[in-house]
């Protein structure tokens, strides 16, 4: 067993500022928690780099179409040198317009964050990646059922 990390709750909070950058459509509340060279991969396989170049971009993708809202659980977070941490996350997608998760959607969230001084954590790396588990849908529709129970009843 890995020991969590030290700064746990500073980086979980930063992991959660992200969403919440995500579910307002927000390009810059999304880029804010990025170190000035980090990167992002998105779901889809897109990459971004730096934060810049992140505010910009999400800027762009919110403004075109309308992206689904994240629901996650944050399943650890550990170091992994000094001042370095990896989270690692499950997370839903809720279309927009919807109701409920799409199990489609599932995705596992690694995120490296480094600490550029004075416990400043920033994302170095966040990236999206697609939790179909074609070999055993039942973990997967086990998550999408622990995941909509984080949902508040509308």
């Amino acid at each position: 067993m890995t020991a969590a990390h030290p700064q746990d709750t500073q980086i979980r909070s930063l992991y959660a500022e992200f969403i919440d950058g995500w579910n307002r459509r927000s390009g810059a509340a999304v880029a804010a928690g990025f170190a000035d060279d980090g990167d992002i991969i998105g779901f889809d396989g897109s990459h971004h780099r730096g934060r810049l170049s992140i505010a910009a971009d999400l800027r762009q993708v919110f403004g075109s179409h309308q992206t689904p809202a994240y629901v996650a659980v944050v399943r650890s977070v550990r170091p992994v040198a000094p001042d370095v941490a990896m989270l690692t996350a499950h997370a839903g997608m809720i279309p927009a317009g919807g109701s409920d998760l799409d199990p489609a959607l599932n995705a596992v969230h690694t995120m490296i964050a480094v600490d550029e001084g004075r416990g400043r954590w920033r994302i170095s790396l966040f990236q999206a990646t697609p939790a179909a588990w074609h070999q055993h849908p039942e973990a997967r529709e086990a998550l999408t059922d622990e995941l909509r129970g984080l949902l508040i009843p509308q």
